[in-house]
């Protein structure tokens, strides 16, 4: 059995290359992350959630950074070895529309083939049409050292 901290370390690097996967628009990089039948949910009206699969999951990333020019970051993440679970706190700039939402998912991971089984996704507010920067109001996000734009050069 891993020690904690190489289970920490695992379940870190298993959510970095799927976030890796989805910047590089690699779908076998993001596939590779989960369980065949993994399921990615989301609050009501976002997008056409959820989707199950881990083809179909990768595909919609795949997708999003071609029509919408999808940059993510990882802001936070916290760990739970015990239970074979994390939380994160990300971003998604949509370069091509201006937009920045702000959000977290909750992971589960599968016990036997330690890769992902269940996303949730959380956003900090609903994807109103209207604003550019759908974060947490009052948050001073560069203060705390947290991305407020995608690296310079990012799908220009």
């Amino acid at each position: 059995m891993s020690s904690p901290k190489e289970k920490y370390k695992h379940i870190e690097q298993i959510i970095n290359t799927y976030f890796e996967g989805c910047n590089e628009a690699n779908f076998d990089k993001m596939v590779s992350c989960f369980i065949p039948s993994a399921i990615h949910y989301f609050p009501p009206d976002m997008y056409d959630g959820p989707w199950r699969g881990a083809d179909t999951i990768a595909n919609h990333w795949v997708a999003a950074v071609e029509k919408l020019g999808s940059y993510w970051t990882v802001d936070n993440i916290a760990i739970d070895t015990i239970k074979n679970e994390a939380v994160i706190e990300w971003t998604h700039f949509k370069t091509k529309q201006g937009v920045t939402l702000r959000g977290a998912e909750w992971y589960i991971f599968d016990d036997e083939t330690r890769l992902i089984k269940e996303l949730w996704a959380y956003y900090a507010s609903p994807q109103d049409k209207s604003l550019k920067n759908l974060e947490i109001y009052g948050m001073d996000y560069k203060k705390r050292g947290i991305a407020i734009s995608p690296p310079p050069g990012t799908r220009d």
